[in-house]
């Protein structure tokens, strides 16, 4: 199916939309006006309603809001919307595929069944696209840092936890800067860093600035960045010296966690494989740590509930 078209092609959705319905308000009709300010206000939620849902938000007909979008010089809605989207692709797509989804009602165990299989899916087209190389130069990256940080936001943070909680055996230095005090404090302790020192960013779509931003700051230090990211197109590795793309696609959100911590626990197995004393310092760690660990109950035999027939003595008479 073609796509519409439109009297204008802005490049970006957000900011040239805005400026055309601003410049349009004094000339539309005043329930075209309360359109126009309602889209202005709302400019995301704008971008993900059909017609008929923009219509209703403003209390006004499916024909009027068409009649808005050519007011401000477009073929009709759908051409409209297209220009309001562009710039929010990536935000959107997760909105989009969950009204698809909804239009063709599905049981909880098709969704179920859905679910793993692209998690499957994932996974397995992760595993053929990963570099052998590549995944060794990050081990040595790893196992040759003088200290390792791991940035993360939204829920690459918590990705950004468990691989420093899988890596803290075997490396004497590794620090999750994901979740403590926020990106400013992110940014002090990368203040600090230096050659020598590695740092492994975490970013999907939808991308947080934060981890970008933070990331270019590290490698102006001289910190050599490694990126766990979706694609080589990914903002971040654009400031990586070292990408591993993992495939994170979603139905019904915006990503997929599973292959992401796959790769992650693969990393730190490799790491452990690798590592000097690694066995002393796992088993050194478990003892550590042993008296937060539930104690496996004790198994006593019972009694035995049989008793050995007592003797008798055959007297004769």
């Amino acid at each position: 199916m073609a796509r519409s078209s439109s009297s204008i092609t802005p490049p970006s959705g957000d900011e040239l939309i805005s400026v055309r319905i601003a410049s349009a308000m004094p000339t539309l009709t005043p329930i075209h006006r309360r359109m126009g300010a309602f889209v202005l206000a709302n400019l995301f939620r704008s971008a993900t309603m059909r017609i008929d849902e923009l219509a209703s938000a403003v209390g006004a007909s499916v024909a009027t809001a068409n009649r808005f979008a050519r007011a401000l010089g477009f073929d009709g809605y759908p051409a409209f919307r297209e220009a309001l989207v562009r710039g929010f692709e990536a935000t959107i797509a997760p909105v989009e595929r969950l009204r698809t989804a909804l239009e063709s009602p599905a049981s909880g165990s098709q969704v179920f069944d859905a679910s793993l299989e692209q998690a499957a899916s994932n996974l397995q087209m992760t595993r053929a696209a990963i570099d052998g190389g590549v995944a060794e130069a990050l081990v040595d990256a790893i196992l040759e840092a003088r200290r390792v940080f791991v940035i993360g936001y939204g829920a690459s943070a918590f990705l950004a936890g468990l691989m420093e909680h899988g890596l803290t055996p075997y490396c004497a230095n590794v620090q999750s800067l994901a979740l403590m005090g926020g990106p400013s404090h992110a940014a002090r302790r990368l203040f600090n860093a230096a050659p020598g020192d590695l740092l492994i960013a975490i970013a999907f779509p939808r991308y947080v600035d934060d981890t970008i931003e933070l990331a270019r700051l590290a490698a102006g230090h001289g910190v050599r960045v490694v990126a766990l990211t979706d694609s080589a197109a990914s903002p971040l590795a654009q400031v990586a010296d070292l990408v591993l793309t993992i495939r994170t696609e979603r139905r019904l959100a915006a990503n997929c966690d599973t292959a992401v911590l796959a790769v992650i626990e693969a990393l730190c197995d490799a790491v452990a494989q690798r590592a000097k004393r690694s066995v002393e310092a796992a088993s050194g760690l478990t003892e550590f740590v042993l008296p937060w660990l539930v104690k496996p109950a004790m198994h006593i035999p019972a009694a035995s509930s049989t008793r050995a027939p007592a003797k008798t003595e055959n007297t004769k008479t």
